[in-house]
């Protein structure tokens, strides 16, 4: 899952209009806050199973069956925030922690049979979507914060999950997804934005954090099977291409 969240940037990294990107190892260990020892173990462990191949500089690059494990593991966790969420009223921050010590536990049915009972989302809490293609094909009308301009805004579409801290200052803050924003001011490092009323100075690390779909920008509709019976072909078709 790491090595799909680097190679297809889509919140810890600016939204990828290029494609995949090689993943160096010492990016995953940052992710996973390991050794790179640990990290380069792990990647000889994928590579053997057929999941990653190494470049000339030893970075990981999935193969097309580690882009479908990748990807099943990606929506299993964000289904799972749901069902955190959704049922167990857990706020957004705290799903987000709480599913990594228990989505290895759901196998592909029953986060189908999840996905109907919740009434088929779209999204995971931060806002990233459950459908692969969804999720590439969006990456490209997003932006960081960080990159607007003075007077610009638009829509908070996802957030930055890499870090536990981030995540639950944008819950407190109430720069969720589906929030319109504008940025009124930019000096010294910080961004000063308006969200309704109320006035907030953000650092550049936060900024950074939110992803923004700009005013005009054209929402990209989604597949109504962003998962269920038709996942595992859309999948396969993500990864074909």
């Amino acid at each position: 899952m790491t090595i799909w969240l680097l190679a297809y940037p889509v919140g810890e990294y600016v939204p990828s209009r290029r494609g995949p990107q090689p993943t160096a190892a010492a990016r995953i260990a940052d992710q996973l806050n390991v050794s790179r020892a640990s990290a380069g173990e792990m990647l000889k462990r994928l590579e053997a199973e057929g999941m990653v191949v190494r470049g000339e500089k030893k970075e990981a690059i999935l193969t097309e069956k580690g882009r479908i494990a990748a990807m099943r593991i990606v929506r299993r966790h964000r289904m799972v925030e749901r069902l955190l969420t959704d049922v167990m009223g857990y706020d957004g921050a705290e799903s987000h922690d709480k599913a990594d010590g228990i989505d290895a536990g759901f196998d592909d049915e029953m986060v189908e049979r999840l996905w109907e009972r919740l009434g088929r989302p779209e999204r995971c809490p931060h806002g990233y979507p459950l459908d692969a293609r969804h999720e590439l094909r969006e990456n490209p009308t997003l932006k960081p914060l960080s990159k607007f301009d003075t007077g610009s805004g638009g829509v908070i579409v996802r957030l930055a999950e890499h870090d536990g801290d981030l995540l639950r200052f944008f819950y407190d803050a109430g720069l969720t997804p589906d929030v319109e924003i504008e940025v009124v001011h930019e000096a010294n490092g910080s961004v000063t934005i308006h969200r309704g009323e109320d006035e907030l100075v953000l650092t550049q690390d936060q900024a950074r954090g939110l992803y923004v779909r700009p005013t005009g920008v054209p929402v990209v509709p989604a597949d109504a099977a962003c998962w269920g019976a038709k996942g595992e072909r859309t999948i396969a078709v993500v990864a074909a291409n």
